[in-house]
C-alpha cells in the first residue's frame, strides 16, 4: 500500500506533537502570537488614574449599590426594630431544636466567657483579676424585661463596655443566641409545681446543691485564709477598686460617670429613684454593691450587676475604702 504524500505529513505532523507532549518543564517563555492578554492597557491596586479628578484608580461603588445577596430591606430580621424603630418583642426565625442547639453552641463560644454558662454574669474572665466591667447576669427583672429585639441589638452593636459583634455573629446565629437565652432564663426559674410534674427527686436535687453550695464555700475559706483574705483596709480595698472594674463606673474626683462618684459619698443623704431617700452608711454601701437594684439612686439607670460573690473582707474593705474617699 502505498502512502500519499498527505498521509506522510500527517504522520510527520503527529509525530511531532506527540514529541512536544513530553510533560518536561522548560525555562523558555510560552509561544504566544497573540499577547493583548498578557499585556493590557489597566491598573494595579493602588495605582494613580489621572483620568479620575482625585487621580484614584479604585473606584468605590455608587452610592447605594448593594452586592448581590446584600439588601437588608427587612428590619426586624436585620436589626432587630420594627417599621416605628422599636425594638420587636419576638424571635422573627423560626424557633426549632436544631435552632436553639445552634444557639447554645454560639452561646458558649462568644457570650459564656463573660456571661457564664448559665447566664448568671460569672463568666471565667469576671473574675476580678482582669479589670473587666462583670457582665450582667441574664436572672434579673431588668434582663427578662428586655425584648428580644433589645438583645439581639446589643449582640450586633454592642452595648456599654460590651463590644459590638456584628462582625463575627452572622444575623441567623445572633437570633439563636437570643433564643438560647430565653432558655437559659426558663431553666433557671422553673416554678417547683412545674418541675413537680415531671419524675423528678426535687429533694435530692436540694441536697446536692446544698453539699455543692458547701463545698464551694469551703473551698473559697480556704482560699481567702491562704491568701490572707481577712485583711480589711482602705489599701486593699482601693486593690479591688481597680481589680473589679469600679473605676469604670465611679470616680473619685467628683465626675459623675455611670454610677455615682466616691468622693463624698460615705453617710451622705442619696435620693432614690422611689421617692425615699437613705443615709449612705455601710450597711446602705454593702446592701448596693451585693444588691445594687434594691435601691436605685435617683438619676442613674439600673445597670450594675450584683457582686454577690465578694467576701465579707472584700466588702468591708472597699467600704473602708469609699469612707477615705470622703476623709480627703
Amino acid at each position: 500500500m502505498r502512502l500519499s504524500i498527505t498521509h506522510i505529513a500527517s504522520l510527520v505532523l503527529l509525530s511531532l506533537l506527540l514529541m512536544a507532549c513530553r510533560g518536561q518543564t522548560t525555562d523558555k517563555p510560552p509561544i504566544s502570537p497573540q499577547q493583548n492578554m498578557q499585556f493590557q492597557e489597566r491598573f494595579n491596586a493602588q495605582q494613580e488614574n489621572p483620568f479620575f479628578e482625585n487621580n484614584m484608580a479604585m473606584r468605590p461603588p455608587v452610592e447605594g449599590t448593594v452586592s448581590r445577596g446584600g439588601l437588608r430591606h427587612d428590619t426586624a430580621l436585620f436589626e432587630g426594630v420594627n417599621e416605628n424603630g422599636d425594638y420587636v418583642t419576638e424571635n422573627p426565625m423560626d424557633v426549632t431544636r436544631s435552632f436553639m442547639y445552634r444557639g447554645k453552641d454560639r452561646y458558649d463560644i462568644f457570650c459564656a466567657t463573660c456571661h457564664g454558662a448559665t447566664g448568671d454574669g460569672q463568666g471565667i474572665i469576671m473574675t476580678g483579676q482582669y479589670g473587666y466591667v462583670p457582665a450582667p447576669t441574664f436572672h434579673r427583672s431588668a434582663s427578662y424585661e428586655m425584648t428580644d429585639g433589645e438583645i439581639y441589638s446589643a449582640i450586633a452593636n454592642g452595648i456599654r463596655n460590651m463590644p459590638a459583634y456584628n462582625t463575627q455573629i452572622k444575623v441567623e446565629d445572633r437570633w439563636a443566641i437570643v433564643a438560647y437565652i430565653r432558655a437559659l432564663q426558663r431553666s433557671q426559674n422553673v416554678p417547683l409545681d412545674e418541675i413537680e410534674e415531671y419524675d423528678v427527686d426535687i429533694a435530692q436535687l436540694q441536697a446536692e446543691y446544698e453539699e455543692e453550695r458547701a463545698r464551694q464555700e469551703a473551698r473559697a475559706e480556704a482560699a481567702a485564709a491562704a491568701a490572707g483574705e481577712e485583711e480589711v483596709s482602705a489599701e486593699r480595698g482601693e486593690r479591688h477598686y481597680t481589680a473589679y472594674a469600679c473605676h469604670t463606673c465611679h470616680s473619685l474626683d467628683g465626675t459623675d460617670l455611670v454610677g455615682p462618684t466616691f468622693a463624698g459619698l460615705y453617710n451622705s443623704e442619696r435620693n432614690l429613684e422611689d421617692g425615699t431617700s437613705v443615709v449612705a452608711d455601710e450597711e446602705y454601701l454593702i446592701e448596693s454593691i451585693v444588691y445594687p437594684s434594691e435601691k436605685i439612686v435617683e438619676g442613674y439607670n439600673d445597670v450594675m450587676p450584683a457582686y454577690d460573690y465578694l467576701s465579707e473582707s472584700e466588702l468591708q474593705s472597699l467600704v473602708e475604702f469609699i469612707k477615705a474617699q470622703s476623709d480627703n
